[in-house]
């Protein structure tokens, strides 16, 4: 798995892009009711358990609207909690506290949301070979800081874009059948265009896997295929070149799945559909 590992800078200018949206600088309320020289400290407290991302983005939405305001964290990015667990607690300005609440909060409840989901999918997995892929069906701009989520849950990135991996979808084969070129001719010009980059073939019927390992590509993407198909599938392939298995998968499948023997498994819901955590913050009075 990668390291926990995120740019500050793309942090920063990513939480920027959210304060601007929320015009939290123009805070109405705040700025009619609150002294400029208050002073306080509020914690951020898990309303149910999970597995926390997001302390970077919290951190960065209090100090870019005023820079005297410190978050200390009582848990780190990657680990869980129970619910009514404190996760940091932020001293400064409460105007600044008060402005940069619901963006702060927004990235937290939305990161470890994905986090916590993809830790229950590495935790029904646990055993077997199979490793939890996440995919490109993230929210725009917010990728990097998505996929880091996934790796505080323990999943691990697939591709992060379209330039770092190629894969040969179906509608990538129906543009090469239209060209009168093979499988095995795209996977040549690929390799041509971008040596060392990894290249995957999708199919979606067991009849297709013996052609898609003649290509020679690094990894074969099964869609959609029943599970005794794929174990079929990972007995044919033999080790000739990794196996993913894709397509509709939930928790109550996942351990089927990975006990054919695929070498991953991919899950879009990590990172489309994983739900925001509830997490709040409260001031001391």
């Amino acid at each position: 798995m990668d390291e926990l590992l995120l740019d500050s800078g793309h942090v920063r200018a990513v939480v920027a892009a959210a304060l601007t949206e929320d015009r939290a600088a123009e805070d109405i309320t705040t700025l009619a009711v609150v002294a400029a020289d208050a002073f306080g400290r509020a914690t951020l407290v898990a309303k149910e358990p999970g597995v926390l991302t997001g302390l970077d983005a919290a951190s960065a939405a209090f100090t870019l609207i005023d820079a005297r305001c410190r978050l200390a964290p009582a848990v780190q990015d990657g680990e869980s909690f129970a619910a009514g667990a404190t996760i940091a607690t932020i001293e400064g300005p409460l105007r600044a506290i008060l402005q940069a609440e619901r963006v702060a909060l927004n990235f937290l409840q939305r990161l470890s949301g994905t986090a916590t989901l993809t830790r229950a999918f590495v935790d029904a997995v646990a055993g077997t070979r199979a490793v939890i892929l996440d995919t490109r069906k993230t929210t725009p701009g917010l990728r990097d800081l998505e996929k880091y989520a996934v790796r505080c849950g323990g999943g691990t990135n697939h591709r992060r874009d379209l330039a770092v991996m190629a894969m040969i979808k179906d509608n990538h084969r129906a543009a090469l059948a239209r060209a009168g070129l093979s499988l095995a001719e795209g996977v040549a010009a690929i390799r041509k265009r971008a040596p060392g980059a990894p290249v995957e073939v999708e199919i979606d019927l067991l009849g297709e896997l013996e052609a898609a390992l003649a290509a020679a590509p690094d990894w074969v993407l099964l869609d959609n295929m029943s599970n005794a198909d794929m174990a079929a599938a990972v007995r044919q392939s033999a080790g000739r070149a990794k196996l993913e298995a894709s397509g509709g998968v939930r928790l109550d499948t996942v351990r089927g799945i990975a006990e054919t023997g695929v070498d991953a498994i991919s899950v879009g819901a990590l990172t489309h559909s994983a739900r925001a955590l509830d997490i709040g913050l409260d001031f001391e009075i």
